[in-house]
């Protein structure tokens, strides 16, 4: 079973590329890192990871029908990102290192290093059993950035690089694993966490930046104690201690930033103010078309919460309606909201320019 899904992803790939946009390339690439919420199936790839998007529901509304390890019911963030850029959705890293793959498709093309349950912090992940975490990701740029280097000269390269976007979605699940952990919240206050965490993610973006990135397009977390798992613990109600400390890792990030781009002043960044815009859904829902943005659309029991989606699971009819698709992760309908936001957002959500202006930077 393993090994036909592994050779069905490369099929569904090539497939995946004939549904380009009729937009016109704006960029010559998109470098992804990241977690669930961008992650287009690498942990498809992850022997031991369990956090995997490989059944039914997901993909339910994506244009082939099927999983593709995206968690959602079509597009993910990603996804809708490449389409508003233009672009073909940049490949998992992982598929076009398989043994399955007979494309040879370049790097130069872009390249998806996001991994479901992946954190900034390194580590294997207890609670998905494998994932990708950011500083793998980034050795995984390097060898990238290398054989990029090997195909078309340094000078070349930078000048590719230069005009590309990285895209950085992640720090939801080092927020999670911190509130599920008795073990960190004893060795560190949630304060020093979230610095820790700042300053780790800085880490890794001097990485990139000294390996030929310039323009950056970094994400902060969501609404966390709003996600259908934690309502179920807080009788349907957001876990406002979560949310405070998702909002508290967002105000050290943008100051993070700030600062990091004073040190390299060739860096040019659009930092999204993701936590402002699904609040914004979750005040008011019927302005943005959903019904429903307390329990998810897949899953079972009290909110579709106790469990995530599987093959059994409960399926809402209209995903349209739903700001959740299961447990964790936004419908394509909440996504494309998102994205829209992200890309011609005001300074109420993107920061200091948003993504079409950091193109054109």
């Amino acid at each position: 079973m393993v090994n036909r899904g592994l050779i069905s992803i490369s099929i569904l790939y090539a497939l995946i590329f004939s549904f380009g946009s009729s937009k016109a390339q704006m960029v010559p690439a998109v470098y992804v890192f990241g977690d669930s919420l961008v992650d287009v199936g690498n942990n498809n790839y992850l022997p031991l990871s369990v956090a995997k998007a490989n059944h039914r529901h997901y993909g339910i509304d994506f244009p082939t029908h099927k999983p593709t390890g995206r968690f959602s019911n079509g597009k993910n963030a990603a996804d809708l990102v490449a389409e508003k850029l233009g672009l073909a959705t940049s490949p998992p890293y992982l598929s076009l290192k398989s043994k399955t793959n007979k494309n040879n498709a370049s790097f130069m093309d872009g390249v998806s290093f996001a991994s479901s349950g992946a954190g900034i912090f390194d580590g294997r992940d207890e609670r998905y059993g494998q994932s990708i975490p950011l500083t793998k990701q980034v050795d995984y740029y390097s060898i990238v950035h290398e054989e990029m280097i090997r195909e078309v000269g340094a000078a070349d390269l930078q000048n590719h690089l230069s005009k590309s976007i990285f895209v950085l979605v992640i720090g939801s699940n080092d927020l999670f694993g911190y509130f599920e952990s008795s073990d960190l919240r004893k060795k560190n206050t949630p304060q020093q966490y979230v610095d820790s965490m700042a300053f780790s993610l800085k880490v890794q973006l001097q990485r990139l930046y000294d390996q030929g990135a310039r323009k950056f397009e970094i994400a902060g977390v969501g609404t966390l104690g709003c996600v259908p798992v934690y309502r179920l613990k807080n009788k349907t109600e957001c876990v406002e201690e979560v949310n405070y400390w998702s909002k508290k890792y967002n105000e050290g990030l943008r100051s993070m930033l700030k600062e990091w781009q004073s040190e390299n002043g060739s860096i040019i960044y659009s930092y999204f103010d993701t936590y402002a815009a699904i609040n914004d859904i979750i005040q008011s829902p019927p302005s943005y078309g959903f019904t429903e943005v307390k329990g998810a659309c897949c899953g079972v029991g009290e909110l579709n919460a106790r469990a995530t989606c599987l093959p059994l699971s409960n399926l809402c009819p209209n995903r349209q309606d739903h700001l959740f698709f299961d447990q964790f992760h936004p419908t394509e309908a909440a996504s494309r909201i998102l994205v829209d936001r992200l890309f011609n957002g005001s300074s109420s959500y993107t920061s200091p320019i948003n993504m079409r202006q950091l193109i054109h930077a």
